[in-house]
């Protein structure tokens, strides 16, 4: 039965709940506008919001004259209502690129706390982000071992957790640890700042077993610009 005066957000939680029971495989496309406009007895604008909000999820992806097609079942960001941070900052006008430094499988030392985590060997990714063409976030990523034959364009082309995901990594849980730290000599050339001090962020991952699947440590040049978290109500 249809629903009338359905809200954008509405639609968009029942096309979730569609992909998510499998009315709409991944890889298949969705009902066109048009369609959804009858289905659910909503504006054309309504359906439009609702496709983009699946769209900023990484759920489905909208191509001019090819339709939405459904991208995951899986979606990241039921583990959290904050927004990403790149999010926000675009969101806020700034100009926000990355790009890889470095892939790599490395030895870990056994007193390491990723050690601890993932074991004697971890896929590293080295990734810097820049804000209006400043470096801003130094970023490295350890992962699972599985990864290792995971090619650099993939890494730079796609979602990290979207090829988590692909890769069969499932990810139920997040956890996030702030401190303010001393930058090292190199941290400082690596983000172009004189400042002796950053923000670093270590994030865990956590896989359904209970087990980490990703460590990472992030430096942030907070003197070019706060860390801001921004939350949906």
């Amino acid at each position: 039965m249809r629903r009338k005066s359905v809200l954008y957000l509405d639609v968009a939680e029942q096309i979730k709940a569609d992909i998510m029971n499998g009315t709409y495989p991944v890889g298949s496309l969705l009902p066109t506008e048009a369609e959804l406009e009858q289905l659910f007895d909503v504006s054309k604008i309504t359906v439009r919001r609702a496709i983009e909000l699946l769209s900023s999820e990484e759920l489905v992806e909208k191509k001019s004259g090819k339709g939405t097609t459904v991208l995951s079942n899986r979606p990241y960001n039921k583990l959290s209502k904050a927004g990403t941070f790149t999010e926000y900052l675009n969101d806020s006008g700034q100009k926000v690129a990355k790009k890889i430094l470095k892939l790599e499988t490395v030895r870990l030392a056994s007193d390491s706390p990723i050690y601890s985590c993932l074991g004697e060997k971890a896929v590293k990714v080295s990734r810097l982000y820049t804000l209006d063409d400043q470096p801003y976030i130094y970023f490295n990523y350890y992962l699972p071992t599985i990864l290792g034959d995971v090619p650099l364009e993939d890494f730079e082309q796609e979602s990290l957790y979207r090829l988590m995901d692909q890769h069969g990594i499932e990810i139920v849980k997040f956890e996030d640890s702030f401190q303010t730290v001393e930058l090292t000599a190199e941290q400082q050339q690596i983000l172009a700042t004189s400042e002796k001090n950053g923000l670093k962020r270590i994030r865990k991952s956590f896989g359904i077993s209970g087990k980490v699947v990703e460590y990472s440590e992030a430096i942030y040049n907070t003197a070019l610009y706060p860390y801001v978290i921004e939350y949906e109500a």
